[in-house]
């Protein structure tokens, strides 16, 4: 295997270096540099493009990269997929980087079939039922051989796209546009719960996409519009990164419990750092309506931010709001409140 390339807003910008999960690193370009600055954190805050790479920051570059990936049942599913252990971040990132959060793409280069070509592969309501119904057979939907998508999340969910009234699977890497989520047979309101809390954010003024119950051949799904999708951006990808991301926070501790690396604090803290007071008045927002419809899973990776092709950053729109307090659990924010 080649070192991987990563792309960003459709320019390489960098390469993974070596295959060993606890030893890869990412090396930017002199292209990178040139084209959004020395030390330019539109990648991620984790991962500034430098001329030579801190080696004390390794660990929170590699973090960056893995959690790109899903989480739970879904990267299971992927892992076996490819016959890989769930940790080897770089073979899984060879496969389906190419249609992940944000608009970078990661891909071998001297991979059979490259370069590839996006496509889409239409499917009726039926097959999106089954696909629903079965995500292990199909992980995030993805076709086999062809498909290349990785949206990061625990949640089982497909990802497709949306053009003229058709739904599309995705092929080698063509931006989806919608995400997808089938009945929980162990929350069976979750879908439910969490289109009620997504038209609270929508009326709070969090977000202005779309999310809506759909029958597919007798299987209800979430349908959700991803915010980090585009026409008019380049390649139809917006780029994005969550709080564990910025943070270096891996898998539970998006959970403050779990470390304390990602604090409602130290969130407004990366939000803040370039004076975008907008970003931190929708985090208060996005803090007061969690509360008030009881969205106790408003972790880590759960709060995002946009890394817009001009360099500028703002705190994505609301997702994942999912009233959670009527369920049978403790009861507790994932972040603190006042120390609570």
């Amino acid at each position: 295997m080649a070192d991987l390339r990563v792309e960003l807003y459709g320019e390489l910008v960098g390469h993974l270096v070596g295959a060993d999960r606890r030893t890869f690193d990412f090396i930017a370009t002199k292209h990178a540099i040139e084209t959004f600055g020395l030390g330019s954190t539109i990648l991620s805050e984790s991962v500034p493009f430098d001329l030579i790479a801190n080696r004390s920051r390794a660990a929170r570059r590699r973090n960056f990269f893995a959690e790109l990936l899903p989480e739970g049942t879904a990267l299971d599913n992927l892992a076996a997929e490819i016959r890989v252990s769930t940790d080897d971040v770089i073979p899984l990132l060879a496969q389906f980087g190419r249609d992940v959060a944000g608009a970078v793409q990661i891909y071998d280069p001297e991979a059979p079939g490259e370069p590839r070509k996006p496509d889409l592969a239409p499917v009726d309501a039926a097959e999106v039922g089954r696909m629903l119904a079965n995500t292990q057979a199909a992980p995030l939907g993805n076709r086999p051989k062809s498909g290349r998508t990785s949206p990061a999340g625990v949640q089982d969910k497909i990802v497709l796209a949306h053009k003229e009234n058709q739904w599309f699977q995705v092929l080698e890497g063509y931006p989806s546009t919608h995400i997808i989520k089938p009945p929980s047979v162990r929350y069976p309101t979750i879908t439910f719960d969490e289109e009620y809390g997504f038209r609270a954010a929508k009326a709070a003024g969090l977000t202005t996409f779309d999310a809506w119950i759909e029958d597919f051949g007798g299987v209800r799904g979430l349908v959700i519009d991803r915010c980090d999708r585009s026409p008019d951006a380049p390649q139809g990808r917006i780029h994005q990164e969550d709080m564990n991301q910025a943070l270096g926070a891996s898998k539970n501790e998006k959970y403050q419990e779990f470390g304390g690396k990602v604090s409602l604090k130290r969130v407004a803290d990366v939000l803040g750092r370039n004076g975008d007071r907008t970003s931190l008045d929708q985090l208060l927002r996005l803090l007061t309506v969690s509360q008030a419809v009881g969205n106790l899973d408003m972790h880590g990776k759960n709060i995002s931010m946009l890394h817009l092709h001009d360099g500028s950053t703002k705190i994505t729109p609301a997702y994942d709001v999912v009233p959670q307090a009527h369920l049978d659990s403790d009861g507790k924010m994932a972040l603190a409140i006042n120390r609570k």
